[in-house]
């Protein structure tokens, strides 16, 4: 690859409004982006080019640098560039100890910063894990914390019913559906990209959830935040607890067309395309509300209950079906269908009560706890379902 070239191309990755004398200032030029990591090449030269955050690795004999896109990122990388982008002034306490790094290794300051802030934990045997793959959790819970963030991720964190019922959530629950609802995770169009919370995170991926972290605008954190302000569910017989705590699971998973199962374990044989656990919107629904039906796969176990008839699979042939619930009458496990158009039904969701929903769409990128009461989705509603029988009058 010629000088010039590599030179136009480095151009052609900034982020938008990047000026040339910003370029002149900082002239990173990369030698190993790939074209199929083209939509991360922005943030790669937002936080490695423009800023230091990542830029981890020294230059080549030619002057370009490696960004080793594909390398997972371990926890101690990690750290070190939250550390640089949100708390570069930090100190560290020296009481702060790790069982796994010493004080004398170079990452210790950036891991004890990290953790005196609150970003990241350590174990039961104070250690930390520095080489360990980050996964898409903690990136989430690290960047949604510095955002400041953290008492909106605890009330999330202890969910719980107006009655006092208290749903059990996985690891940085609140801070990874925070951090789905403020862009943090690239949608990908591609099975192959798209993560779940539990997945180790590759540098081009850790590097979009940084530049977006470090680019929203101000009105973001404090418009999600309020979404949530004084979240509670309402009262619910068991049946509808089961499914609510059985959704709740699945927050983070990714938004996969035409996806329709979460299994932790390799694809079912039977299952042709989808290659990764995640969910569209109807497929969610389906994963959460129907009953096992004979076919290529069964949902229970592991869904500890036994679901309810729904054969429909796409969310306009739901709503053809069953008695119409108006908004005000829904209960939670009632699917919701809405209208983008005006035309017909072309997204179902799962309501849990008190105006939100479990809902997987391709804006978050996957399935999050969706506010419903107010904004789209209240516009776009068009009716109800319900699978579960209603309660009888004043139980």
């Amino acid at each position: 690859m010629t000088a010039v070239l590599v030179a136009t191309i480095a151009l052609a990755l900034l982020p938008l409004g990047t000026t040339t004398s910003a370029v002149a200032a900082s002239p990173k030029r990369w030698s190993d982006l790939k074209p199929a990591e083209s939509w991360a090449n922005s943030a790669i030269q937002f936080v490695a080019g423009t800023n230091a955050w990542m830029r981890d690795f020294g230059p080549n004999p030619d002057g370009t640098y490696p960004f080793r896109p594909d390398l997972l990122e371990t926890r101690k990388y990690f750290a070190r560039a939250a550390v640089k982008a949100f708390a570069p002034t930090a100190v560290v306490d020296p009481s702060i100890t790790f069982s796994d790094l010493p004080t004398t290794d170079p990452f210790y300051r950036w891991m004890a910063i990290a953790v005196k802030m609150g970003w990241m934990v350590r174990t039961s045997q104070e250690a930390i894990g520095p080489d360990n793959p980050v996964s898409m959790a903690t990136v989430h819970r690290v960047l949604v914390l510095a955002l400041g963030m953290g008492s909106t991720a605890y009330a999330l964190n202890h969910l719980h019913t107006n009655d006092g019922v208290t749903f059990t959530e996985p690891v940085n629950f609140g801070s990874t559906l925070l951090g789905m609802r403020i862009g943090l995770r690239y949608d990908s169009a591609t099975n192959a990209q798209n993560v779940n919370p539990n997945s180790p995170m590759p540098r081009y991926q850790v590097a979009y959830s940084l530049y977006k972290a470090k680019t929203l605008a101000s009105w973001v954190v404090p418009w999600v935040e309020g979404q949530y302000a004084g979240v509670v569910l309402p009262h619910m017989g068991p049946q509808r607890l089961a499914v609510v705590q059985w959704g709740l699971r699945y927050v983070g998973y990714p938004y996969i067309w035409a996806g329709e199962w979460g299994f932790n374990t390799p694809e079912p044989a039977a299952l042709g395309g989808q290659t990764v656990p995640g969910f569209d919107c109807s497929g969610f629904a389906w994963w959460v509300m129907r009953a096992d039906d004979g076919g290529a796969w069964e949902i229970d176990p592991p869904r500890p209950y036994p679901g309810w008839a729904l054969p429909q699979r796409v969310a306009a042939d739901m709503a053809a079906v069953g008695a119409k619930i108006p908004y005000a009458q829904l209960l939670p496990g009632d699917l919701m269908f809405y209208s983008s158009s005006g035309s017909g039904i072309d997204h179902v969701d799962v309501y849990i009560g008190n105006g939100f929903s479990l809902d997987s769409s391709g804006s978050p990128g996957g399935v999050t706890i969706m506010p419903v009461a107010s904004g789209w989705y209240r516009d776009h509603f068009v009716h109800g379902r319900r699978l579960i029988p209603a309660p009888p009058t004043g139980s």
